[in-house]
């Protein structure tokens, strides 16, 4: 198996910081580093809160929140249930408080939860500090989805997962899905 290229494990200094915004949403940093050769290189990047992304399954069906407006990129996308974790939270927790927030779904009526990434992975390790995490909730049988007339479904099979695909703009949603089907299609090898 081919390993990674070697790299310098060594952290870049840095030189100054010219700019810092502070909002409740984000962090911007304007800021000089110093790489392992002493070059100067002027990057930005931004300082978020870590997110959570949801698969939330009833028996054999996705079951998504309605279309939001999205203001990046100017229109309403479909994406699972997904929200910021507040620095109070555990990742889990936050799966908890997203599937109640988007879906009306409450604790007692998921049955099982289970992460697909442990570590979080990196959004946009270049420009960003922020992860995303993802889990897996199965919703109980008796939940009801006539009482959410929002709430969208798509089949968990090829053909669900292919029209989802087909849907989805988010990129972060779509690496969720595929981690999901990558991780059940290894199980049942």
């Amino acid at each position: 198996m081919d390993s990674a290229p070697a790299s310098s494990s060594q952290p870049w200094q840095l030189h100054d910081r010219f700019l810092e915004i502070r909002s409740p949403w984000m962090t911007l940093f304007g800021e000089h580093l110093q790489d392992q050769q002493g070059k100067i290189l002027e990057y930005w990047r931004i300082e978020k809160a870590d997110s959570v992304i949801v698969l939330s399954i009833q028996g054999d069906l996705f079951l998504l929140p309605a279309p939001s407006y999205r203001p990046g990129v100017g229109q309403a996308t479909l994406d699972f249930p997904g929200g910021r974790i507040s620095p109070n939270q555990t990742p889990q927790q936050a799966a908890i408080a997203t599937l109640q927030r988007e879906l009306g779904v409450t604790e007692d009526t998921v049955t099982q939860l289970y992460p697909l990434n442990i570590q979080g992975w990196a959004v946009n390790s270049s420009f960003s500090n922020q992860k995303l995490y993802s889990f897996v909730a199965l919703i109980d049988n008796h939940f009801d989805l006539l009482a959410e007339p929002s709430i969208g479904t798509y089949p968990t099979h090829s053909s669900g997962v292919c029209q989802l695909l087909q849907e989805l703009t988010c990129l972060q949603c779509r690496s969720v899905l595929l981690e999901w089907l990558t991780q059940k299609t290894v199980q049942q090898e």
